[in-house]
């Protein structure tokens, strides 16, 4: 049996030194490591049967003898290494939190995918301090994206074909004391009660145009409006129709218009009067900066979030509630901070052709 050495893997090598090449009977070749390619050719056919790196099972020797192989280069991996398959394999469990799962390995890296619909979180720390072991990657969507079952939302893989045992144990223990780097939460289907305010609309000077879009965002997370009701500007008029709502079973709030500072603006005043509580006034986020956000309890004590959509939401195709519905839904506290950390991706570029989510716009 003679032995070879490869030359170091990587910048450094991978902590262990050269990698040892050596030659074994196919025979005797189950559970080893392919250092080479392995060809097959046939009438109708040439191409790579085995690839490199390929872990030789028991059931590969009869095909490698049938290709004519009596003996096979094999890796020979000292105790402080591991093959790319199995660190994929345990840094894949490691980065995985709830909502979602891994798929198969493929040449040492694995796809992990929403095994329910609703908004991936990314803990980014985590991520970085992850990424920042060397050999080793993790790459997932953005943080905040909306997602459906069965949807790539992280992929995680060993670099070269042999790595540092030590930076792959060190990366998934970062990744398990979080929890998981990835995760998926549930966005809850709301009933919502919708109060649309002004007194061109109240009046019915100008035809309502807030309605079908607020619908149509609500519908497309799977919830439902239980009521939609006008309002003129003023402050007791538009609490009441919200009170109504809220205890019609309304577990989502949500005022139109009225946001801006003008004498005849009193929406938020009146999510005031409601009695709501946690009020934020303003986002980092253009369309949308004049958005509010709130909590009420309900008779039974439940918190039910307060929204008040400023004017903008009804003209512009993509806004500050676009990205704040799902964010909501899934329960995520949102405060000052979580809508001054908007202002990093929050400027909408308008475009002829609006690709959104497939866009910078509420990336972070």
């Amino acid at each position: 049996m003679c032995d070879e050495f490869f030359p170091p893997i990587g910048k450094g090598g991978s902590g262990g030194g050269s990698k040892k090449k050596k030659t074994v009977p196919v025979s005797l070749a189950a559970g080893m490591v392919l250092a080479h390619d392995i060809t097959e050719v046939r009438p109708d056919f040439k191409g790579r049967a085995f690839r490199k790196g390929h872990i030789v099972k028991q059931e590969d020797i009869a095909h490698l003898m049938r290709l004519g192989k009596e003996h096979l280069y094999v890796l020979a991996l000292a105790p402080e290494e591991m093959h790319e398959d199995e660190a994929a394999s345990v840094m894949a469990a490691a980065v995985m939190g709830k909502g979602v799962e891994a798929g198969e390995c493929r040449e040492g890296k694995i796809n992990v995918s929403a095994s329910i619909d609703g908004l991936l979180k990314v803990d980014k720390e985590a991520l970085m301090e992850f990424n920042m072991q060397g050999e080793i990657m993790c790459a997932t969507l953005h943080d905040g994206t909306v997602v459906r079952k069965g949807q790539t939302v992280a992929a995680t893989r060993a670099i070269p074909l042999v790595v540092d045992r030590r930076a792959v144990e060190l990366a998934a223990g970062i990744a398990r004391e979080k929890g998981g780097i990835v995760k998926v939460l549930p966005v809850r289907k709301p009933k919502t009660g919708v109060v649309i305010t002004g007194e061109e609309v109240f009046s019915g000077r100008i035809k309502d145009a807030f309605a079908p879009v607020i619908r149509g965002k609500i519908e497309a997370l799977g919830g439902e409006i239980i009521g939609i009701a006008y309002a003129p500007d003023d402050e007791n008029f538009i609490a009441a129709r919200l009170r109504e709502f809220l205890n019609k079973g309304a577990d989502l709030l949500i005022a139109t218009g009225g946001m801006s500072v003008d004498p005849d603006d009193v929406t938020r005043f009146a999510i005031r009067d409601l009695g709501a509580r946690d009020i934020t006034y303003g986002a980092a986020v253009l369309p949308g900066s004049m958005f509010l956000s709130a909590t009420i309890e309900n008779a039974k004590g439940a918190v039910v979030p307060v929204l008040g959509v400023p004017t903008c939401a009804m003209y512009g195709k993509t806004t500050i509630l676009d990205l704040m519905l799902p964010r909501i839904l899934a329960g995520e506290e949102i405060g000052r901070r979580q809508l001054a950390e908007l202002g990093h991706g929050g400027l909408c570029l308008h475009c002829s052709v609006c690709r959104w989510p497939v866009c910078p716009f509420g990336k972070f």
